[in-house]
C-alpha cells in the first residue's frame, strides 16, 4: 500500500498524530526502505539544528508553509534508484529541511497535511492500540475481522477468498445489542480489505452471508463466517 510510504517525511519530524504514528511504527519495522529515509531526514534535521540559521524571509516561509498544505510526499524510491528519480527524491528532502527551518526559524506552528483520509481506514483499525481480531477459514480462505472499539469501526482482511456464485454478493453484517446490522458489501474474490460501516464500539459479533446481488436487509442464509468481537473486550 503505496499511502504507508507517504508518511515517512511527516513522521521524521513528528508531525503525525497519534493514530498515524502506531499505523507508520507497525510498517517502519517491515519496510528497509522507509527506515532508510528516516534516516535520512533525521540526519538532515540534526544537521540543520546544529547550524546557526537566520530566519527565513516572509516570502520563503509563505511559500513553504503554502507548499506543506498543498503537495503530498512520494513514497520513498528503491535502493537502485536512477539519476533521475534520485533527483525527485533530494526535491523532497529539501522541502522537508526547508519546512523545518521554517519552523525552527520563526517558530511557527504547522499543522501537518495528512489528514485521516489520506491513511488507509483499514490500516488505522489494525494498527490501533486497542485493535481486537476474529478468524476463520472458509474453502481454503482466511478471513480476519479487526476491531477497535476506540475508533468505532471493524475491518476485514480476507485472504484467497473464493468469488460469490453468479448473482450472489458477500454481505457483512455486525451484531449490535442481539441484531444483525448490514455493514457492507464485498464484490470479487481473493484478496481483498474492507472497511465495514456502522458504529462498531458495541458489536459483540461479525458475520458474513451470500446474498442476492444488491445485498439484503437481514441475513437470508447462514452466515459463512461468524467472528466473536467479545474476546479481548
Amino acid at each position: 500500500m503505496s499511502e504507508i510510504h507517504a508518511l515517512s517525511g511527516a513522521y521524521a519530524i513528528d508531525a503525525l498524530d497519534e493514530h498515524e504514528r502506531a499505523l507508520f511504527e507497525r510498517h517502519l519495522a517491515e519496510c528497509a526502505d522507509c527506515r532508510a529515509e528516516v534516516d535520512s531526514l533525521r540526519g538532515a534535521a540534526a544537521s540543520l539544528a546544529e547550524t546557526t540559521i537566520a530566519t527565513p524571509p516572509p516570502a520563503l516561509r509563505a511559500d513553504v508553509l503554502a507548499a506543506i498544505s498543498t503537495v503530498r510526499p512520494l513514497p520513498p524510491l528503491p535502493a537502485q534508484e536512477s539519476g533521475v528519480h534520485a533527483g525527485g527524491r533530494r526535491f523532497r528532502h529539501l522541502l522537508v529541511a526547508a519546512a523545518a527551518v521554517a519552523v525552527v526559524g520563526t517558530g511557527a506552528a504547522v499543522t501537518h497535511p495528512w489528514t485521516d483520509d489520506r491513511v488507509d481506514p483499514v490500516q488505522q483499525v489494525i494498527a490501533a492500540s486497542d485493535s481486537d481480531q476474529a478468524t476463520a477459514k472458509v474453502d481454503g480462505a482466511k478471513l480476519t475481522v479487526y476491531r477497535s472499539a476506540s475508533l468505532g469501526k471493524a475491518a476485514l482482511v480476507t485472504d484467497e477468498l473464493p468469488a460469490a456464485a453468479k448473482g450472489k454478493v458477500y454481505e457483512l453484517w455486525l451484531q449490535v445489542d442481539g441484531a444483525m446490522v448490514p455493514a457492507g458489501l464485498l464484490e470479487g474474490s481473493g484478496d481483498q480489505e474492507l472497511l465495514l460501516t456502522g458504529d462498531a464500539s458495541k458489536a459483540t459479533a461479525a458475520g458474513i452471508t451470500v446474498e442476492p446481488d444488491g445485498g439484503s436487509r437481514q441475513p437470508t442464509s447462514t452466515p459463512i463466517a461468524l467472528f466473536d468481537l467479545t474476546q479481548d473486550t
